[in-house]
């Protein structure tokens, strides 16, 4: 273990020892100091005033190593602030700063094929500088820092509404194939059914034609018996009874295909059968041109199972702090973006008396509070206090001779318009005209418990023959 250096100094010239020598009341001097003491006559101790031998006072071997190691690192330490502060190629100080090197040169360096191009300050400007900006990178870092540490805070709950959601939409998925599979199996039992009354209607007429085959055969033997027994009578006998004989023989008509058709119409049950089955599954199964983005949803929105309809609510969900959600106003967006083509989707509104509906630009701010304006990628028609306005800049007020219960909103991608109107009698209400330059998707707002839902639409079949 090193020694304090007030140990290692000596208590005449209150420096470093040099020559260092111990007296026999164990302390130490330089040899010099001690010399120029005793110089008045006095040999004693300049301490603790004890009387020395008069032989010289032996070297302090051990101390002096100690103090001369000291010394050393301190030499070595002068050098490297001494290397710090000068050039490492020329020896003179660094007193400029290289703006396109970025680091500290000296007027030979600047003076060099190196630098002499190059841009510089004086490095106490320099060092300003270069605080300023590490300051700035420094509260970006920090910025990030804190960003993290919020997420990573939350992980836990994400993690768990991440289970859940995965519990709902397995639960959701079963819901709906218990129905398609109750459909279904609806089918397969009317389909059967049809077979096996069939089946009952063709033994029925089958058994009845049986039987009126079995009356003919039995009619048919007893004539030809009849006839047979008459070939046997004599001549004037047969003659006598030819004309009642004949015609009791021309009384039975000949079964002929009568059986015919009786089979069961396979044909009927089973051509196409997979294809008239989802033909008749569509009648019941509902399309809805549009779906919710339930990650986008604000916290006070309730979104139904389908994702479908929504409606606001004054307590807020439990969901995670996602950067797609809208966190400041009661928003959602649809799942899909649209980017070319046209498009359509009904909403009915309803008993709903605060709404906002259209499109929204893809890279709308969900974290900031902006105006649903066409200047901050918003095309949108509102209702509120009974008033309809199109949301433009400022926004204008629109005369509707009726509010309807129900708005159809076209997209026109690529000619740049965004329509609303009343699909009741298809009369127009606002027509945005514009240039697209983003993806965009179908935008909704309410801050109201009743619902704004997507109506479904008939699916169309056309059949493409080769």
């Amino acid at each position: 273990m090193s020694l304090p250096e007030e140990d290692l100094t000596c208590p005449i010239c209150c420096d470093i020892f040099t020559d260092p020598v111990l007296l026999a009341c164990s302390h130490s001097f330089c040899r010099s100091c001690l010399r120029r003491c005793w110089d008045n006559g006095l040999r004693e101790c300049p301490v603790c005033r004890k009387r020395a031998s008069k032989s010289s006072a032996p070297s302090n071997l051990a101390l002096k190593n100690v103090c001369e190691a000291l010394l050393e690192v301190r030499r070595q330490s002068s050098v490297v602030v001494e290397d710090n502060t000068n050039c490492s190629l020329h020896g003179e100080k660094l007193k400029l700063f290289c703006l396109v090197d970025k680091q500290p040169i000296c007027v030979v360096c600047h003076s060099s094929k190196l630098h002499k191009s190059h841009d510089c300050s004086p490095i106490e400007e320099a060092a300003l500088d270069c605080k300023d900006e590490l300051s700035i990178s420094l509260k970006s870092l920090q910025d990030n820092l804190k960003s993290l540490k919020r997420i990573q805070e939350t992980s836990a709950d994400t993690f768990k509404f991440i289970k859940t959601q995965a519990l709902e939409t397995q639960k959701l998925i079963k819901g709906q194939f218990e129905q398609l599979h109750q459909a279904l199996d609806q089918e397969e039992s009317a389909r059967i059914a049809a077979v096996k009354k069939e089946e009952e209607e063709r033994i029925a007429a089958l058994k009845d034609k049986i039987k009126e085959l079995s009356a003919e055969v039995l009619n048919l033997t007893e004539i030809i018996s009849i006839i047979q027994e008459q070939l046997k009578e004599e001549d004037m006998v047969l003659m006598k009874n030819f004309k009642d004989t004949q015609e009791r023989g021309k009384s039975v008509a000949l079964v002929s295909d009568s059986i015919s058709g009786i089979l069961i119409d396979v044909t009927k049950h089973v051509d196409n059968l997979k294809y008239r089955v989802w033909e008749e599954l569509l009648g019941q199964i509902d399309y809805t041109p549009v779906t919710l983005d339930p990650n986008t949803a604000h916290p006070c929105l309730i979104l139904s199972d389908d994702l479908t309809s929504l409606q606001y609510s004054k307590r807020a969900s439990c969901c995670p702090d996602n950067p797609e959600r809208f966190h400041i106003s009661a928003e959602v967006v649809g799942m899909a973006a649209l980017g070319s083509g046209s498009h359509h989707w009904v909403v009915e509104t309803g008993s709903n008396q605060d709404w906002l509906l259209g499109v929204a630009s893809l890279s709308v701010p969900r974290n900031t509070e902006v105006s649903a304006r066409p200047e901050n990628g918003f095309w949108t028609l509102c209702f509120r206090d009974g008033e309809f306005r199109a949301m433009t800049s400022p926004p204008a007020p629109l005369k509707v001779p009726r509010p309807p219960k129900q708005v159809k909103v076209q997209l026109d991608y690529n000619k740049g318009t965004v329509s609303f109107s009343d699909p009741a009698d298809d009369k127009l209400i606002y027509e945005f005209t514009t240039t697209f330059k983003e993806p965009l998707l179908p935008y909704f707002y309410t801050q109201s418990s009743h619902p704004l839902r997507i109506m479904p639409e008939k699916v169309l079949i056309t059949m493409l023959r080769q």
